[in-house]
């Protein structure tokens, strides 16, 4: 199928963005570069705030994938959750601080960001849990479990943002890691 003109649209803010980063890109900038007008941008998104939010909500969605094909993809789950912590900072170094920056206007309550505040956790939630089910969570442990592992790595992903120590922030993803398939283990 096909995408339709928005969807082509977003595709190509995120590449932008990608190769490009956020700054202060105004509307009309980013038409120019992407080939179309500020006006169809604000037709598709209604603002600059409504495209950027569409755009954390679209690219988490792409990193919920991502984690999903990494975990079927047969690796041990330790080996799983250090290539799907590569291909996050990756992500996160390209649009974490338009992520980050989001979440602060959602929990600010501002309109722009009013999906998002339901969104950011809610929709990590269930995926996370079936992955902690996977490795032998108890059920009853299970949503606390996959609360502190979407916790945790954010943290880790802004300390990563605010520091640059990718080393040290990839030691403690490792550790957290462990600290979940200990916690399985003593299930």
């Amino acid at each position: 199928m096909t995408p339709g003109p928005r969807a082509r649209l977003l595709d190509g803010v995120i590449d932008h963005f990608g190769q490009h980063g956020i700054g202060d890109t105004s509307l009309r900038a980013l038409a120019e570069a992407l080939g179309t007008s500020h006006r169809m941008l604000i037709y598709h998104f209604g603002s600059r705030e409504g495209l950027l939010a569409e755009v954390t909500r679209e690219v988490e969605a792409r990193q919920r994938a991502l984690m999903q094909q990494t975990y079927d993809a047969g690796l041990s789950p330790s080996a799983a959750a250090a290539q799907y912590w590569e291909q996050t900072v990756e992500a996160t170094l390209r649009y974490g601080p338009l992520f980050f920056e989001l979440a602060a206007h959602a929990a600010q309550g501002r309109e722009h960001a009013a999906s998002l505040r339901a969104e950011l956790i809610a929709a990590w939630l269930p995926p996370l849990a079936d992955l902690c089910r996977a490795i032998g969570i108890r059920e009853d442990q299970v949503e606390p479990h996959a609360r502190l592992a979407l916790g945790a790595a954010r943290g880790l992903l802004l300390d990563l943002l605010v520091t640059g120590d990718r080393e040290q922030v990839a030691r403690s993803a490792e550790l957290l890691t462990r600290l979940l398939l200990l916690s399985a283990e003593n299930a």
